[in-house]
């Protein structure tokens, strides 16, 4: 049995002297101030009933909006009912992350088959359990390729904004240097820029960052990059939207040394941002930098297949004053998600989604684009993402809310990011295009 104990105030001051600060507004002054809520104005002294009513009022004020064309790091897709029916059994709902390996077989196993199916995604030889999300995974991803003499990371200005700010977190508190390479005119990450950071930081690059698709939508050349990286002792790390490899090339194929990404696309719903899945694999002579935990696959002592917690001795719990990382947990219900999702889909439904991903959005470019006052902002190859210049993104947008519609991301004023998926059917796509030809005056 645990209690929880709270702090006294005298706990609390003697915490913030040891930080060095003053208060505990000072311990969390990086959050910005406009996403702190200071008062919920909620009386004193309300039953559990009276503080339901309220809170169910509050969430009554959410949208949730019927059709959607939005992506930019999170994705609407088809998830068969099964995937819900089978992780919701009770072996698996209640479980928590399994420290007593020997207690554990049955998750353990299903933990072993999604880094199995990781890795076959990814065209890699290893696979973690899972972290936290997807720039938990980037960040720890760079931080597996730094050496004694190897500092310095590279990062591609065409990798999600989120993602850059969360391994520039990271690696403030590594001591890493980071140094952001430009992109070139077609919205790609410019190789020119990332030889000629490279050359300014002569045998210092650790690693290379990209992520194909890009932020953007477009799909990046990742053998040429590896190839640069490779040349100067550097590693390749690439994001990759685990849905695009139904139908494009593995980065372990091309490659890359390292491969990361989000994995909420996998069977996991919209949810209010979370929880999610980060993921990683990468080559053999990387295996033993790799964070968090890794189940492997043994016979006991009456000669059946077993599944254990393996390569401990880098696990922070165990051998701490050695760890290159303190992420000791993992997504253990979430990449069980994964695996049941990619077992119930099966090889070619996750290639027909991919390819209904791709030809839904080809199809929406060309429609969207057939309007006056838009336009592609890029001509590259892209999967299921795709960026329009536009009169007025806000106006756009607005108006197609005001229609159940969560319209493309914006980018600036005049730039919107469009995503598509399986789930979205040609009438919808159709239905899109006719609004927006309301708002340029067209109807």
């Amino acid at each position: 049995m645990g209690s929880y104990l709270s702090h006294s105030p005298d706990d609390r001051k003697e915490m913030l002297e040891a930080l060095g600060l003053s208060s505990c507004d000072e311990l969390f002054s990086q959050i910005p101030k406009e996403v702190i809520l200071d008062d919920l104005k909620i009386k004193n002294g309300l039953s559990e009933l009276e503080l339901m009513e309220i809170f169910s009022a509050m969430a009554g004020k959410n949208k949730v909006f019927s059709h959607i064309f939005r992506g930019a790091g999170a994705y609407k897709h088809y998830i068969p009912a099964a995937v819900k029916r089978i992780v919701s059994n009770e072996t698996f709902i209640t479980a928590y992350t399994p420290y007593q390996a020997e207690i554990s077989q049955g998750i353990l196993q299903s933990i072993y088959e999604y880094q199995t199916m990781i890795c076959e995604l990814t065209g890699m030889d290893v696979s973690n359990a899972s972290v936290y999300d997807g720039g938990s995974a980037a960040a720890e991803a760079i931080n597996m390729c730094r050496d004694r003499n190897r500092d310095a990371v590279f990062v591609s200005a065409a990798v999600h904004p989120q993602v850059i700010q969360t391994i520039k977190t990271y690696c403030f508190g590594y001591g890493i240097p980071v140094f952001v390479t430009d992109m070139d005119e077609n919205g790609k990450s410019c190789a020119d820029s990332f030889k000629k950071a490279m050359a300014e930081h002569k045998g210092r690059a650790a690693c290379f960052f990209l992520q194909s698709p890009n932020f953007y939508g477009l799909i990046e050349d990742i053998s040429s990059f590896a190839e640069i990286a490779h040349n100067e002792g550097a590693l390749l790390v690439c994001s990759v939207n685990p849905h695009s490899l139904g139908i494009l090339e593995s980065p372990g194929a091309l490659g890359a040394d390292i491969a990361v990404g989000e994995g909420q696309s996998l069977g996991m719903p919209l949810s209010f941002g979370g929880p999610y899945l980060g993921f990683m694999a990468c080559k053999t002579a990387l295996m033993r930098k790799l964070p968090g935990r890794i189940i492997g696959e043994t016979i006991d002592s009456r000669g059946q297949r077993a599944f254990v917690l393996t390569l401990q001795a880098r696990e922070q719990h165990i051998r701490r004053e050695k760890a290159s990382s303190n992420i000791c947990s993992n997504q253990a219900h979430c990449a069980l998600i994964a695996a049941v999702y990619l077992s119930v889909m099966g090889e070619e439904g996750f290639k027909e989604a991919a390819r209904q991903c791709h030809a839904k959005a080809v199809y929406a470019a060309e429609k969207i684009c057939g309007i006056a006052g838009y336009s592609m902002a890029y001509d590259g190859e892209f999967f299921h993402e795709f960026v329009t210049r536009c009169p007025d993104s806000a106006k756009i947008l607005k108006h197609l809310e005001d229609h159940d519609i969560l319209g493309g991301y914006p980018l600036s004023k005049n730039e919107i990011l469009w995503c598509f998926t399986e789930a979205n059917s040609k009438k919808q796509i159709d239905m899109l295009v006719e609004i927006l030809k309301e708002v340029s005056g067209e109807k």
